[in-house]
């Protein structure tokens, strides 16, 4: 039996999960450990703790190692667009984290330069405020990138710390903004023209690469050494990867994002597809043609808000049984980092229209996020000129039937939802193919 470990970080939490597949040619996936994880305020801004991180990366490799004393390789998927600066081998800090607001002036210096229009026909990348591109434009200005050698995305910044290996994969790029949809590399028209140094913008790799094995010191540590390779290092990459999908349909992976969206064979980078907000990201192999949705997000935030100690399982329920409909826009900026999302909420609605109890505010987030996946639907036909009769769901609100019974509705169509690990899943799946090895779900 060969033992694989993907290891899956997400904005709220961490996973180490190891997989093999059994005599049936099942995969068989175990959670091993599991670690906290979320940005914190560091004078006036928001950023990551990346020491803590691999901290918690190694400590679950050696727990992982404890159980499995042999496991052939690992990788590490991350949330997208955020990075670190290096010079050499040392990073420059802080590490900001994508929902600080520190790229509003960036975002309107880079449009004059490259209007939003010019590098959505290059890289066919959804608007967001807090693409890398703005971000390493707002480094530039303020002086970060003076001496700096390297930038990695965080799962490369992490591979590359087990490793020593510093190379940039191609899923987890395309969301900073700034790949040719086309060429599947750094598009250096809008390098240069932004003026960033060009030496940053090394050629990609695809997923499956080989990074090396962990240095002596962290073998030491973890009581053993692996091989290291690159996944689809973008969690939703790998997510989409790993759903077990028959056709093409759309598909939700629902998280703290929900992103919504087809494999596409070539990339849409029309006018119209800029209009609707959809991207085109990195696959395996295909084009992410996705929208990006505020999810699950909204409803973390309530929850530590409003009732901490309530469960989510048991929110859901409550909600259930809240009769207020009112529904507002899911991907209103107000929404993205909120010093009270309850009062995000209630400034969507008119006066006295809004929730009135706790169990009201949930039922609207929920009852907000399926519109906002009848949207995107609808979206989605109008652009890519298919008519679709069913929406897989993966990731954490795969598990909210109350969600998915309020998204069948909405959509008009039937929800599929596999309450699996499918980001753990595709990062496992790259994995495995590279050693010859498939398996089914």
């Amino acid at each position: 039996m060969k033992y694989y470990l993907a290891i899956d970080i997400g904005a709220s939490s961490g996973r180490h999960i190891i997989g093999y597949v059994n005599d049936a040619g099942k995969l068989v996936t175990e959670e091993m450990y599991r670690f906290p994880n979320g940005m914190k305020q560091e004078n006036g801004h928001l950023v990551w703790d990346t020491e803590a991180l691999l901290q918690s990366v190694l400590d679950g490799i050696k727990a992982c190692l404890a159980r499995y004393p042999k496991i052939e390789s690992l990788s590490i998927d991350t949330w997208g667009v955020d990075y670190v600066l290096l010079k050499g081998d040392t990073p420059v800090t802080p590490t900001y984290a994508y929902r600080d607001d520190r790229t509003a002036p960036a975002i309107e210096a880079v449009h004059k330069i490259l209007p939003f229009e010019k590098l959505f026909e290059k890289t066919g990348i959804q608007f967001q405020p807090f693409n890398t591109v703005y971000q390493l434009y707002d480094d530039l200005c303020h002086g970060r990138l003076e001496g700096v050698t390297d930038f990695l995305m965080m799962p490369e910044y992490l591979i590359y710390r087990l490793t020593g290996v510093k190379k940039k994969e191609y899923t987890n790029a395309t969301t900073m903004g700034m790949v040719n949809a086309e060429k599947r590399a750094f598009d250096m028209d809008i390098v240069r023209a932004l003026g960033l140094p060009e030496h940053l913008f090394v050629p990609l790799c695809e997923p499956g690469t080989l990074m090396g094995e962990l240095k002596p010191e962290y073998a030491a540590y973890v009581g053993g050494n692996v091989k290291v390779r690159l996944c689809a290092t973008h969690d939703t990459a790998s997510a989409v990867e790993g759903i077990p999908m028959e056709g093409n349909a759309p598909y939700v992976s629902s998280g703290t994002w929900s992103i919504l969206g087809i494999r596409s064979a070539v990339p849409h980078t029309d006018a119209v597809s800029r209009k609707a907000e959809y991207s085109n990201e990195g696959g395996v192999g295909y084009i992410r043609y996705q929208t990006n949705i505020m999810g699950l997000w909204i409803v973390q935030s309530l929850q530590k808000e409003l009732c901490p100690e309530v469960s989510f399982g048991e929110i859901a329920e409550n909600a259930r049984a809240s009769s207020f409909e009112g529904i507002f826009d899911v991907n209103d900026p107000r929404f993205m980092a909120p010093d009270s999302m309850k009062a995000a909420i209630d400034s969507a609605f008119e006066a006295g229209k809004g929730p009135q109890t706790v169990s009201d505010y949930f039922a609207s987030a929920y009852r907000s996020l399926a519109d906002g996946y009848r949207v995107a639907i609808s979206n989605l036909e109008s652009c890519s000129g298919e008519k679709f009769d069913s929406l897989y769901i993966v990731g954490g609100g795969a598990k909210n039937t109350y969600l998915n019974e309020l998204t069948e509705k909405a959509i008009g169509r039937k929800v599929l939802a596999f309450p699996i690990e499918a980001t753990a899943i595709g990062n496992l799946k790259v994995q495995m193919r590279e050693d010859g090895i498939g398996f089914t779900v």
